[in-house]
């Protein structure tokens, strides 16, 4: 978690940077700042879990920009292992990523996204609860159709491999509305 605020401290100059030039930016097209909010689904070592999660980016050049990215978890799942059932659940998550973007046609980009985060899971075992967290390196590919100027759908996946051993890496699939302020 330490790794991770500072990654956000180093960062924060950053995007502070990119939404005070994204309104300078507006000559060149679809830039500025974004943001989306959806439902995410997690598997890892046959553990299903969900999360809402919402992002915050901005978009530098037609082909770059920058996103923070934070998650609660909705949706724990029972487990077995060696025989013994437990239940997990993540209870939250935090991400900051590079996003590369590909224009298909003016309503539809190709995502690819490479970051760093940090989930927080809850695990219960014969009643006993406990908490821990892990740091992973992510990286992924989606898309985004636009229905119009401002709105829009974005479907991502995203491949979280965690540096912590106790952590199984999960496959994360994500849909949700996407807002262009």
């Amino acid at each position: 978690m330490k790794t991770l605020m500072s990654a956000a401290v180093l960062a924060a100059p950053v995007v502070a940077m990119a939404v005070a030039a994204a309104p300078s930016l507006s000559h060149a097209q679809d830039t500025g700042v974004y943001g989306t909010l959806g439902y995410a689904g997690s598997r890892a070592e046959g553990a299903d879990t969900g999360a809402v999660q919402g992002r915050l980016g901005a978009k530098l050049t037609p082909h770059f920009g920058v996103e923070g990215e934070l998650s609660g978890g909705v949706k724990d799942d029972d487990i077995d292992t060696n025989g013994v059932r437990s239940n997990i659940e993540q209870t939250h998550s935090a991400a900051v990523y590079g996003v590369g973007f590909l224009p298909v046609t003016p309503n539809i980009d190709l995502i690819g996204r490479v970051g760093y985060g940090n989930t927080q899971f809850k695990q219960t075992l014969a009643g006993v609860e406990s908490k821990f967290d892990a740091d992973s390196v992510n990286y992924g590919v989606g898309a985004q159709y636009k229905v119009d100027d401002k709105n829009g759908v974005r479907v991502d996946y995203t491949r979280q491999q965690f540096r912590d051993n106790d952590a199984a890496d999960a496959n994360v699939v994500s849909v949700g509305y996407a807002r262009k302020f």
